[in-house]
């Protein structure tokens, strides 16, 4: 798609550039477009890694949406749940969270987690999450572990011809 194309859809920097009708333009009509989610970034902790890394998850919907998006993705987790770390977006480091009970009263389980999870970035190492903007309860716990939003994204897989 030449960059005359799409500056003729008029994306700009107050939201046209994620409106559906630009997303659909750029995917084309059988491409693949993601949902939009909000950009945090945080620093790694470093210290002896506090989750111990997780063998047999290959089959957990997490691991399987991790592995088709991202490389190297790695496992890590014990009784509360799940987080994959992995090489996303432009390279860069990329951490994503599942609880395994999150229905039930898992008050502060999320947050725990990923505290451990940062233990697992060398200290100082930016290490980021796509967080979905409607799941209020996994947006506040990135937020309390000091996750910082710098911007939101859809990823696309254009069809190919």
């Amino acid at each position: 798609m030449s960059e005359q194309a799409v500056y003729a859809q008029g994306p700009d920097g107050f939201g046209e550039s994620l409106s559906a009708d630009f997303l659909r333009h750029l995917a084309g009509p059988k491409g693949w477009i993601g949902v939009t989610d909000a950009t945090l970034t945080a620093r790694g902790t470093g210290g002896p890694p506090r989750l111990a890394e997780l063998t047999g998850a290959n089959d957990h919907p997490r691991v399987r949406h991790a592995r088709w998006l991202r490389t190297n993705v790695q496992v890590h987790g014990d009784e509360r749940g799940l987080i994959t770390l992995a090489d996303g977006l432009a390279g860069r480091r990329e951490l994503s969270i599942e609880l395994h009970r999150a229905l039930d009263s898992s008050r502060g389980h999320g947050r725990s987690l990923l505290s451990d999870a940062l233990s697992l970035v060398p200290e100082g190492e930016p290490v980021f999450a796509a967080v979905s903007p409607g799941n209020a309860r996994s947006l506040r716990a990135f937020l309390a572990c000091g996750f910082t939003p710098i911007g939101s994204e859809v990823l696309l897989r254009p069809e190919r011809r």
